[in-house]
């Protein structure tokens, strides 16, 4: 997936300024997707130039002017062959990995350290995804939601972000328990 298409999704519900973009981003599309203000930015005026999105100037009185877009029809046609075309498996990166990796042959204080930051970290982002998702649900159930929900795709995306850092979480606080133990074991020999 290229950033294009992500910028692409979110447009779809509404029509954004490149701030209101970006804190869309930080908020719902973070969970699948990172890009800067700056990338949001030069990706708008890529997407406008190419006709892909649509800007307007909207003045605004004591504040600069700011410029909102829009998915256009052509924005549309490549949403509609990205949606189409074959999605290729996840794959994994992240140094974290590389460094519990290395835990047999290095110390393992600092890693474990990591791992409990990484732990917090998840609690958090669980934290502002549920209220994300509470949100978007109202007063409906999940089931309910789900069933008869408006438009429920960034709620399923929603919920895989939940899933994924529940299971990063749980995983970092178990490694780092794990090797808390074989220190201390190894310690008393």
């Amino acid at each position: 997936m290229a950033l294009r298409h992500a910028v692409l999704a979110a447009l779809l519900d509404a029509e954004y300024s490149g701030y209101e973009l970006a804190k869309s981003f930080g908020i719902g599309v973070a969970n699948f997707w990172h890009a800067s203000p700056q990338q949001l930015y030069a990706e708008l005026a890529k997407l406008e130039k190419e006709g892909l999105v649509e800007g307007r100037q909207v003045v605004q009185e004591g504040r600069p002017n700011k410029r909102l877009f829009q998915v256009t029809d052509a924005g549309r046609d490549e949403l509609e062959a990205f949606a189409a075309a074959a999605s290729k498996p996840l794959v994994i990166r992240d140094d974290l990995l590389v460094k519990v990796q290395t835990a047999d042959r290095i110390g393992t204080a600092s890693v474990i350290e990591q791992l409990e930051e990484r732990a917090s970290a998840a609690d958090a982002k669980i934290e502002l995804l549920g209220k994300v998702a509470r949100k978007m649900r109202g007063d409906l159930d999940e089931d309910e939601f789900l069933l008869r929900g408006e438009r429920i795709g960034g709620y399923l995306t929603c919920l895989r972000g939940l899933a994924f850092e529940q299971g990063h979480r749980d995983w970092c606080r178990r490694s780092a328990a794990i090797l808390r133990e074989r220190q201390k074991t190894r310690a008393e020999r």
